[in-house]
């Protein structure tokens, strides 16, 4: 054997073993767990955990903490008692698909709230039995008639409520001329008193810059 014909030869050896290993890796998958020390993953097409983990945390501990120092956490008959809430629901306005991330920014909440020392959450089970026998969707409650006909179910059903909660996720937009954008996210929780009809907020805001190239960053933002 001449040797260019081995040359040729180990050279069409070599490619067929790296075309059977890129083959044999064509469709694996790895994964491994993060502990509490592991920072979240930043998304790089939509809002992630790394956006969704801290709005909850500021959100809601903002509005549980301006609320506890004004209600009075006793019963008619005197005995302490947390107040309850009634969490409606989570309504995506933003631009983008929320997907899971929607049970989860409830469940989370949920925990939040339940941990409290003056609050605690009415069952999501039995709010959506209350709104389905009532007739009447969540944003229905504004009005006092319609807060009225749920109170009466709920009071059956022995889970009195002393306010209503809902939490909006809307965002905003600003494209530059390479393409890449920013996106501001916003939560905002709306707690209702269900006598009064009363309405305190609470918001919390993340910025996120998505970006064509590594650049990206730099050219839009700087250095800092």
């Amino acid at each position: 054997m001449d040797r260019r014909r081995f040359f040729e030869t180990i050279g069409f050896s070599l490619a067929s073993v790296t075309l059977v290993m890129v083959a044999g890796c064509k469709g694996r998958q790895y994964a491994h767990v993060l502990n509490d020390s592991d920072r979240d993953m930043v998304g790089s097409h939509t809002a992630g955990a790394e956006t969704w983990e801290p709005l909850i945390q500021t959100s809601v501990s903002q509005l549980l903490g301006r609320e506890e120092t004004s209600v009075k956490l006793t019963s008619h008959s005197g005995e302490p008692c947390k107040k309850r809430i009634c969490f409606l629901q989570v309504e995506n306005r933003s631009s983008e698909e929320i997907g899971d991330f929607g049970d989860q920014i409830y469940q989370k909440i949920d925990t939040i709230i339940n941990g409290s020392e003056a609050f605690e959450l009415v069952n999501i089970r039995a709010v959506k039995a209350g709104l389905q026998e009532a007739g009447l969707r969540p944003d229905a409650l504004y009005t006092p008639s319609a807060r009225r006909k749920f109170a009466a179910i709920m009071e059956q059903e022995r889970e009195p409520i002393d306010y209503f909660l809902y939490a909006t996720i809307t965002s905003g937009t600003t494209r530059s001329n390479s393409k890449d954008y920013q996106r501001d996210y916003l939560l905002s929780l709306e707690l209702v008193n269900f006598e009064t009809g009363h309405t305190e907020k609470e918001s919390a805001e993340i910025r996120k810059g998505y970006h064509k190239s590594r650049l990206g960053k730099l050219r839009n933002y700087g250095a800092g």
